[in-house]
């Protein structure tokens, strides 16, 4: 599946709003200090809509292509073999780009390496069942081959997310035209119908297990109440003898 289709998509008139309901979306979701180090898998050539560069100076955007924002830094790399340290990113985002990827879980699992604990992750895909989306695929008659595209349903990312040991913090439904955000989890079922794309928040957690140490039971110095009792009128009879 070829991600010149996101590019091509952004330029329709839907498509336009949807790129800019994306970066209100993503300008909410980076609450991370400017200090701290974020990742961008993915390219857009927008990202100024949603973050500042030269305020984020720490801002790296990871492409195979070499796209992105010409003001942050870049890495020309695949997504599955990220060359970033182990537990270094404060924040990474993920804009469309797991409808794209063949290796798709290598990436999720490269992403959950290089986050912090208590790191941050922020997800952008297309709904499958969205009708707008797949008539856009047929139209382009290049890219007609995307409708046996690999679509991402929520509940999958879901699952995934939960294998991880990532927590759910928010998610957005992309109507036509607008965008609702829920908190702890996505509205309903229902609402899939109507929405063009889905975005989520989840932070990543680390749970360390505490070995349990067996107990020792020593012998025990303490005289019982009734003990002491009986000593003590032993020795009086004796005293009057």
């Amino acid at each position: 599946m070829k991600r010149e289709f996101l590019f091509t998509l952004y330029q329709t008139p839907r498509g336009k709003l949807l790129q800019t309901m994306e970066a209100q979306y993503l300008k909410r979701c980076i609450t991370v200090s400017c200090k701290q180090k974020q990742l961008q898998v993915g390219g857009l050539g927008w990202e100024g809509e949603f973050v500042d560069c030269s305020l984020y100076r720490n801002y790296l955007i990871l492409d195979g292509k070499g796209m992105g924002a010409g003001e942050a830094l870049k890495v020309n790399a695949k997504a599955y073999s990220l060359p970033v340290q182990t537990e270094s990113m404060d924040l990474v985002i993920i804009p469309h780009l797991l409808e794209f990827d063949a290796h798709r879980f290598r990436t999720m699992r490269e992403v959950h390496r290089v986050l912090k604990p208590g790191g941050e992750l922020v997800v952008l895909n297309f709904n499958p069942i969205s009708l707008y989306v797949r008539f856009q695929f047929l139209w382009d008659k290049k890219l007609g081959e995307s409708w046996r595209a690999h679509f991402m349903s929520r509940a999958r990312v879901l699952d995934w997310l939960k294998l991880l040991n990532f927590e759910l913090l928010n998610t957005a439904e992309f109507g036509l035209d607008t965008f609702i955000i829920t908190h702890g989890g996505f509205a309903s079922a229902a609402s899939a119908f109507f929405s063009m794309a889905y975005g989520l928040k989840a932070v990543k957690r680390q749970y360390s297990l505490i070995p349990l140490t067996p107990v020792t039971q020593g012998k025990t110095k303490l005289v019982t109440a009734n003990m002491g009792l009986e000593s003590n009128l032993l020795k009086t009879e004796r005293q009057h003898d």
